[in-house]
């Protein structure tokens, strides 16, 4: 049978293209988001600062939560894991631990701190005894001079200005380096900073691998050893988390690029088995067995499979370097990661595609190769049976998966979690919708049908008449414009929704009049005083933002990994915020206090006036006493704590905004080095990040849409070039050129049509109910233009796609084509 295959491909070649082209784009897409999954996971950070350092210690950022459960019966209990925000300074006495371990010829301690030089902006202070391990030597800096970079342009000898933690010191310049770092005299650095690394250097001839895993078994769980590529880490902060996204980003889009895969490898294999319908009919005439037709179907499929992923093997390569390349531009990934592409990711690729080949052959070849020879020929012609139990099944389990998904969307989920469930919701209701397409195409026909007819007159009447005669393989057609519509609609709607609730959510409870900015990384605590006694000011207080856990009490089911957002305000300046207060009074907001929403509080049976344990994002825990419990917005809970609380649990140290109310005429006179801008510049950050964010969803998900687009074409083509035959029977019964190509144009019309009602459909099973836990709202948020751009890019595909193929078919004389058929 194969080698039949093989033989009378050259006749069917079109259909094997068309199956080449899907597989190749999906696994290369596959195969890129394995390569940044890859590249999340390795942290390939090469080392600058710390190059001399055969390993780093570093204090862990995870620790360990209680969940209430006891331990198993080996002694092992169930603990979640929590994530630290801010920069977890080390023990004094590690580094003698650490020398004592074998292997350790020297360790350097570096202490860290943030420091704006003066016309150079912001960088980090460090100790001189840790630039030996960037490779710089010279006389060291005495109390009171520092070296500064290179780049700053000042010679040794100058003065210059330093600002740490709001306090501008002058200093002398002793020296120069190339780094972007500014060293102080060691007795300085110990007195404005903390010791944030160790630089370990080894022994001649020890293994540097060996050496580190010696540390983690003496030094235990509280820090992290790094060696290799992942000594680099601990000059960029970021790093971890950002390595965390990549792997988080890779695996979502990745396993919505197989599944989107899988729809559009099927949809595309079966139009090819149907437009062999009657070459495997003929072979179940003269004897041919069911099992015979699988093989031979499945041998063709593992051919395409195969050569689509060894094609797909270098450009997924320069995929990935591209889609890595992009997201660090948006700034949601430093460049000082070193992009990895393996040979696993690859793998991973390569099996994914050849699954999606196989299954889709199969699927599309079982009920071919089950049908009875008798009825082969008959069937061949027209297909008009397409429900099969099976199929009947799939579809009501994935329109049940996406209800349910739209029901926890609605009455469980809030805020930014309520995305979480819209890229499963879309693959639900895109599977069901797919596996019903038949039925569905034929009831949207069965609409347009009327217009169609009454509108176009002779044309309209041939493209009707074609369109209920072949609905089951015009449903091949309309599969991918309704995937490709659907993807994009969702996509883009719910980014756009989902960046409005979180503006609202972060705007709506600020009163502030307008925002004071340092301009030298912080201001001291005595500067929001001296605002609030500036003369037609009528509030003001500090805005410091970080996270925390709640230890004790603790509630498992509540708390997140990444904490509980704390913003740090005044108690003075209380009134700055809109937050509604359900017991007790931010005035009370002094020492150690803090306001907790009032779910959380409930869910851990805590009220006002009691004491519980918080973690700040630091690491250190305090004792701290709930004074009062606030009602943010559903899904955007948030806690508030005195600034002068949070400030010291932070990496900067001080406040770097002060939030004002009243007449702000006499700020900027009154304070030189600050900047007077409006309260949205305590949303700059955020809207930032959510910029990042969408940008990064309209990347990686514009890749999965631009694939459903080529399988629009990509099927359209082969559908449209297999009707010669119809085309020059038509010709032949006196129908003109013009004629067949404006029923043609009003068939993709239809198409066109049935694909977007069908992708509106598709979306709309995921807009809509997050649209209402987001904003109340059962229309998403976003500009009418974005459906009409997307509708028309599906238009403008679909018609290409159809009549470029029918004016080449058309060329050819009517007679010679159908002779040729």
């Amino acid at each position: 049978m194969l080698r039949l295959t093989l033989r009378t491909l050259r006749y069917r070649k079109g259909g094997f293209v068309a199956t080449f082209i899907a597989l190749f784009f999906g696994a290369s897409i596959v195969m890129a988001c394995g390569g940044l999954m890859e590249t999340g996971i390795r942290t390939a950070v090469p080392p600058q600062r710390l190059a001399g350092a055969d390993a780093v210690v570093v204090a862990d950022r995870q620790f360990a939560l209680p969940t209430g459960k006891q331990p198993d019966e080996d002694g092992d209990a169930d603990l979640k894991y929590g994530t630290l925000s801010e920069d977890v300074p080390l023990q004094a006495n590690l580094a003698a631990k650490v020398s004592a371990v074998p292997g350790v010829a020297r360790v350097v301690p570096d202490v860290a701190f943030p420091a704006t030089l003066a016309g150079g902006g912001p960088t980090t202070g460090h100790s001189w005894t840790s630039a030996a391990l960037a490779g710089i030597g010279g006389t060291a800096p005495r109390p009171g001079e520092v070296v500064v970079p290179a780049a700053s342009g000042k010679p040794a000898g100058s003065r210059v200005d330093i600002s740490v933690r709001g306090k501008v010191s002058q200093y002398t310049v002793s020296g120069t380096s190339p780094q972007s770092v500014v060293y102080f005299a060691d007795s300085d650095a110990q007195r404005l900073g903390r010791l944030l690394a160790l630089g370990v250097v080894a022994s001649p001839g020890t293994d540097a691998a060996a050496l580190g895993d010696r540390l983690e078994d003496v030094l235990g769980s509280s820090v992290s050893v790094l060696t290799g590529e992942e000594r680099g880490v601990p000059e960029h902060p970021g790093a971890a988390r950002e390595s965390e996204l990549l792997i988080t980003l890779a695996g979502v889009f990745g396993g919505f690029a197989v599944m989107v895969s899988m729809m559009v490898v099927s949809s595309t294999f079966n139009v090819s088995v149907q437009q062999r319908k009657r070459e495997i009919a003929l072979l179940r005439a003269v004897g041919t067995t069911p099992g015979q037709i699988r093989r031979m179907i499945f041998g063709e499929s593992l051919i395409v499979s195969a050569l689509a992923t060894l094609a797909a093997w270098i450009p997924a390569g320069l995929a990935g370097r591209f889609l890595f390349d992009r997201l660090c531009d948006y700034g949601a990934v430093s460049p000082v990661f070193e992009f990895h592409q393996g040979w696993i990711p690859s793998i991973v690729g390569v099996g994914t595609a050849l699954l999606a080949g196989v299954v889709a052959a199969l699927a599309a070849a079982r009920r071919a190769a089950r049908t009875r020879p008798t009825e082969a020929l008959a069937e061949a012609a027209v297909q008009r049976e397409w429900l099969t139990p099976t199929r009947l099944v799939f579809a009501i389990l994935s329109f049940g998966g996406g209800i349910a998904l739209g029901i926890v969307t609605v009455t469980v989920l809030s805020g930014p979690l309520a995305a979480s469930t819209a890229g499963p919701a879309v693959i639900c209701w895109a599977t069901g919708f797919t596996l019903l397409a038949p039925g569905a195409t034929k009831a949207v026909m069965a609409v347009l049908r009327l217009p169609i007819r009454a509108l176009t007159r002779v044309p309209g009447a041939l493209a009707v008449t074609n369109t209920r005669v072949r609905a089951v393989r015009l449903a091949s057609a309309v599969a991918p414009v309704m995937l490709a519509t659907g993807f994009a609609l969702a996509q883009i709607y719910l980014q756009t929704t989902t960046a409005e609730s979180s503006r609202r959510a972060y705007t709506e409870d600020l009163r502030a009049d307008a925002v004071l900015v340092s301009a030298t990384g912080g201001f001291s605590p005595d500067v929001v005083a001296a605002v609030r006694s500036t003369p037609g000011v009528t509030a003001a207080s500090e805005w410091i933002t970080s996270k925390g856990h709640v230890v004790s009490p603790y509630d498992s089911e509540l708390e997140e990994d990444d904490g509980l957002e704390l913003q740090g305000i005044s108690a003075a300046g209380s009134a700055l915020t809109a937050i509604p207060v359900k017991a007790g009074s931010l005035s009370d907001l002094t020492g150690d206090s803090i306001a907790l929403p009032v779910n959380h509080a409930e869910a851990m049976k805590v009220t006002v006036g009691d004491r519980i344990t918080m973690r700040f994002g630091d690491g250190e825990t305090a004792s701290v006493t709930v004074a009062a419990l606030v009602q943010p917005r559903q899904g955007f809970e948030i806690g508030l704590a005195p600034a002068q609380l949070l400030a010291k649990h932070t990496s900067d140290g001080v406040a770097s905004r002060i939030m004002v109310s009243g007449d702000i005429s006499g700020l900027a006179a009154r304070f030189p080095d600050a900047r007077v801008a409006d309260r949205s510049t305590l949303t700059e950050a955020y809207s930032k990040q959510l910029e990042t964010s969408a940008m990064i969803n309209y990347l990686l998900a514009g890749m999965i849409v631009l694939y459903t687009a080529i399988s629009v074409i990509n099927t359209l083509v082969v559908e449209t070039a297999d009707r010669r035959r119809e085309f020059g029977l038509l010709r032949l019964s006196g129908a003109r050129r013009g004629q067949v190509l404006r029923m043609v144009g009003v068939e993709a019309t239809a198409i066109t049509l049935s694909g977007i009602v069908l992708g509106a459909l598709v979306s709309a099973g995921t807009l809509i109910p997050f649209s209402l836990s987001a904003l109340d709202s059962v229309v998403p948020y976003g500009p009418f233009w974005i459906f009409l751009v997307v509708s028309g890019a599906a238009a403008l595909l679909t018609m290409t796609a159809v009549m470029l193929p029918a004016w080449v078919a058309l060329r050819t004389r009517p007679v010679d084509t159908v002779a040729v058929q």
